[in-house]
């Protein structure tokens, strides 16, 4: 009777729940992700265009946006954030896969509307909403996982510690899960199913969740208010009165003239003939500067640019490494074995990340994870000079290229023997046309292997793979520790908007990585940017060095 009244007493707890509603959140945004990506393909005729302006837009959306939603975050009450947050998300999908429903089952009269424009219009349309709700999921993500948590867990660091990493499994089962469901959907029916599958979810999920957040928000009544919790907090819980104020000032509201803000008032009536969309306009930028001011301020500072360093690969299971993996042999049933196991060592990261917290403390832990993350990704480096590998180093030494491109047994025609001729001309992307394609679980599969051309030897992609799926335990444990630091260092007043230009700093990385891979394409240039990869996330690792001798610096002088 006594565990089943603690059963009973946990199920009903705001731990549980917030677990409950972060897997449906989860698990609703990887089935989208996943999803968008292939209709947006489907809808250009097998072609990359749509995809790539999508991730290009919501990227750039972040990067623009991220402070204003934290600063949001930061402004409004958490219930309000939390319900506007999720509102917005699920309503933009819904509403968004309607849109791809109606333009699946109509796609041909549509073309013929407006000599073809509507098409474009709607195009426009489905990219928009999704880049919405991209945003909101962003709100949710910092106001639930960034802050909600904190308060939850009492500011207790173990019981956070917990929390983050069980929030972190519950997120890499759903990474792998989500997609196969929708993809299972989307192949045994169609296209108008899987949206109608993924309209349906987003409508229970948002019931469900409204209901849990609301039922955490009434139980825990730390949540109902935001006030300072110590002299630092006090500080800068006045600097976001101030930037407060300034807002208003700026937007024409009146305010009391008192002695912190009789300045500000003067300057608002210098400025009372400018037109309100550019004193609007003048307040965002406002904002925008004063929440990268004050990420740049943080004493974690360093080990959020640290993190977001790592952003800056391709070694990670995306479309781009497994494109790859395909040119060097590797079917589609052995990459989902991979991606299996790549899961199964991501959750190993985060159990060991909750030991090594308890034992070594939180900025060891970091040490001890970066340390291990980068000796696993020695591996991929050695993949890059080993047998097998089609690595041409052209880019890097044009004079021995030119030379060697002269002759027949040169550099550049034999890592053409390692390689699978891909369809296009040299500037063609990684990836081959769809056709040949079988999409699941977030990433491109390619069945159809073109038979007689198996690479010379496979120690190469074996050395690769190796060294990706062991560096995702070092990878997450140290995700979990900058993501603690956060939560822990950041005031309570900045919480939001010092991550949201976090996620404007990941989404930035991101971006460059892309770039990376247009830059150099070709499986011949693979090592090249394995390479850069590697010191990226050196560099980040670097930062987080330098920010825990800082730390412990500090410590052993205040002590």
């Amino acid at each position: 009777m006594f565990l089943q009244g603690s059963a009973l007493v946990y199920l009903k707890g705001p731990k549980f729940l917030i677990y409950v509603s972060g897997a449906l959140s989860m698990w609703g945004d990887r089935m989208w992700h996943f999803a968008i990506s292939v209709f947006l393909i489907e809808l250009y005729g097998h072609n990359l265009l749509l995809t790539a302006v999508f991730g290009l837009v919501v990227a750039g959306s972040v990067l623009l946006f991220g402070a204003l939603i934290g600063d949001w975050v930061d402004r409004n009450p958490r219930n309000k954030v939390a319900h506007a947050s999720l509102f917005i998300q699920n309503t933009s999908v819904t509403v968004c896969s309607i849109v791809l429903m109606l333009v699946f089952s109509y796609k041909q009269r549509i073309e013929q509307i407006w000599d073809g424009w509507l098409t474009v219009v709607c195009y426009t349309v489905v990219i928009i909403l999704a880049d919405v709700a991209n945003l909101a999921s962003t709100a949710l993500t910092i106001a639930i996982q960034r802050d909600w948590i904190v308060v939850i867990t009492g500011y207790n660091r173990g019981h956070l510690a917990g929390m983050n990493a069980t929030m972190r499994r519950i997120d890499q089962v759903t990474n792998i899960l989500a997609p196969l469901a929708v993809g299972q959907v989307m192949t045994l029916a169609s296209n108008v199913v899987g949206c109608g599958f993924i309209l349906g979810w987003n409508l229970l999920s948002l019931i469900v969740e409204f209901f849990f957040l609301s039922r955490v928000y009434r139980i825990v009544p730390a949540l109902s208010v935001k006030p300072p919790t110590d002299e630092d907090d006090q500080v800068c819980f006045k600097k976001k009165i101030r930037r407060g104020n300034r807002g208003q000032g700026l937007v024409g509201q009146p305010q009391a003239l008192t002695e912190g803000n009789c300045n500000l008032s003067v300057h608002s009536k210098d400025i009372t003939n400018v037109p309100l969309c550019f004193r609007r306009f003048r307040w965002l930028v406002s904002t925008c500067k004063d929440g990268w001011m004050a990420y740049y301020h943080q004493p974690v500072f360093l080990a959020g640019m640290g993190l977001a360093f790592l952003y800056t690969t391709v070694l990670g299971f995306d479309c781009i490494t497994t494109g790859y993996a395909y040119t060097q042999g590797i079917s589609g049933s052995l990459l989902s074995l991979l991606m299996g196991v790549s899961a199964v060592a991501g959750l190993m990261g985060t159990i060991m990340f909750t030991r090594l917290r308890k034992t070594y403390g939180l900025i060891n832990t970091g040490i001890i994870s970066s340390c291990l993350h980068l000796g696993c990704l020695l591996f991929c480096v050695c993949s890059v000079f080993a047998p097998g590998s089609p690595v041409d180093l052209s880019l890097l030494m044009p004079y021995f290229t030119y030379n060697s491109s002269a002759e027949p047994g040169g550099m550049a025609s034999q890592s053409q023997k390692h390689t699978y001729p891909l369809t296009g001309g040299n500037n063609q992307p990684l990836l081959p046309d769809r056709s040949s394609i079988h999409w699941t679980n977030n990433t491109v599969l390619f069945d159809n292997v073109p038979p007689g051309t198996a690479p010379e030897s496979y120690i190469s992609i074996i050395l690769l793979f190796l060294g990706v799926i062991t560096a995702r335990i070092g990878l997450w444990s140290f995700d979990l520790t900058v993501t603690q630091l956060l939560q822990e260092t950041i005031c309570e007043s900045e919480r939001g908007v010092v991550n949201g230009v976090q996620s404007s700093m990941n989404y930035l990385m991101d971006l460059l990585h892309f770039i990376m891979v247009i830059s150099a394409p070709q499986p011949e240039h693979f090592g090249i940017l394995v390479i850069i990869s590697v010191l990226f996330i050196t560099t980040g690792h670097t930062m987080y060095f330098m920010y825990a001798y800082k730390a412990k610096r500090k410590h052993r002088l205040d002590t």
